[in-house]
């Protein structure tokens, strides 16, 4: 019998399997195939892969530094900020880490503690409540497989299984399509793009080695694919080429407008990370929020299994204020009105 189940293994249930895999039995499950370097899977994480300052202050505060080869060119320390229906642009100082997300969570998955037992490219299924704790079933070389475990970590991202399990109250719900095109083109920073007609949330382009990447945050089924394509006839009046595609990405993304949306678990399950609702509501940043709320599970599971339910939920209180901050703020960003009276301003913007 395991103590801990880790469903997931993104930036929030590595590093969870990281700071408790020396002092409990810990599986760790992901449909992903994270440790061959020529994996069967190709499933990949839907992600810009920028490294914000928030989550690298979480970095340094896990005692951790980002090796060399996972960073890609260019680094990145400023935002272009265009507001489409106004046709104002600014540029902000703000600093990023440019990386390959796959490369950055495989390293995470290649230092954990010898004694955690991983099962990649492996599908979760389902679990049932038995006495002691609970039974879970997953898939594994086309086998179903079950083991029981005292506790269940939903560290599983936005329409997490596990959260469905226990909690009917969700964050809404977005989805995140992002294409990848050959550029030549020198970008040196990361462009935040607002529009109403395309989207409530916003848009962004990351340039990555020779690759230029344009996402969306969409809300699904509302005309998904229509408005992404308007964005890009947009952006093309604006110069950028995206004449040559190479791949496309998609994913559900959270976006918590309320603190009680920020659901962490109940009796033997936790949630982590996105699963939680733990993202940023202003710019569905999620990898400082995994980090922290994986940090503080741990902490939580340092007196042992008994109560660290009722300890977790006192540490995540600073991630609800931060939620509610974040979400006081977002009128100045998405408020056509508000914002074209900051952009105008030009405060805190680089004069060019």
């Amino acid at each position: 019998m395991y103590d801990i189940v880790i469903v997931g293994s993104g930036p929030a249930g590595s590093t969870l399997a990281r700071l408790i895999g020396d002092k409990y039995k810990v599986l760790l499950i992901d449909k992903r195939d994270l440790e061959n370097e020529n994996p069967k899977n190709l499933t990949t994480k839907c992600c810009g892969g920028l490294l914000a300052p928030d989550a690298q202050e979480m970095v340094a505060k896990l005692g951790l530094g980002i090796p060399k080869d996972i960073l890609v060119d260019p680094q990145l320390f400023a935002v272009r900020t265009i507001d489409l229906p106004n046709k104002i642009e600014r540029l902000y100082q703000r600093f990023y880490f440019n990386m390959d997300r796959d490369k950055f969570d495989r390293w995470l998955v290649s230092i954990l503690p010898t004694g955690v037992d991983k099962k990649f490219n492996t599908f979760f299924k389902n679990f049932a409540e038995i006495p002691g704790g609970y039974e879970i079933r997953y898939i594994f070389n086309g086998q179903e497989i079950s083991a029981k475990t005292r506790v269940i970590i939903g560290a599983d991202g936005a329409l997490s299984k596990i959260r469905k399990s226990i909690t009917k109250d969700t964050p809404e719900k977005y989805i995140a399509i992002q294409e990848w095109f050959e550029s030549a083109d020198y970008i040196p920073h990361f462009t935040a793009i607002f529009d109403e007609e395309i989207s409530d949330f916003y848009s962004w382009i990351i340039p990555k080695e020779n690759y230029l990447l344009l996402g969306s945050a969409l809300r699904p089924r509302e005309s998904t694919w229509k408005k992404y394509d308007m964005l890009k006839t947009k952006l093309r009046q604006l110069g950028f080429n995206f004449d040559t595609k190479i791949k496309t990405e998609g994913a559900y993304i959270y976006r918590p407008k309320k603190v009680s949306q920020l659901h962490v678990g109940r009796d033997g399950i936790a949630l982590v990370g996105e699963a939680a609702g733990a993202i940023s509501p202003s710019s569905a940043e999620g990898i400082s929020y995994a980090l922290k709320s994986s940090l503080y599970l741990a902490q939580s599971l340092e007196e042992g299994i008994d109560g660290f339910l009722d300890r977790y939920k006192q540490k995540v209180k600073d991630i609800k204020l931060n939620l509610l901050i974040k979400n006081l703020k977002s009128p100045a960003m998405y408020n056509p009105f508000l914002r074209q009276l900051a952009m105008k301003s030009g405060l805190r913007s680089i004069k060019q």
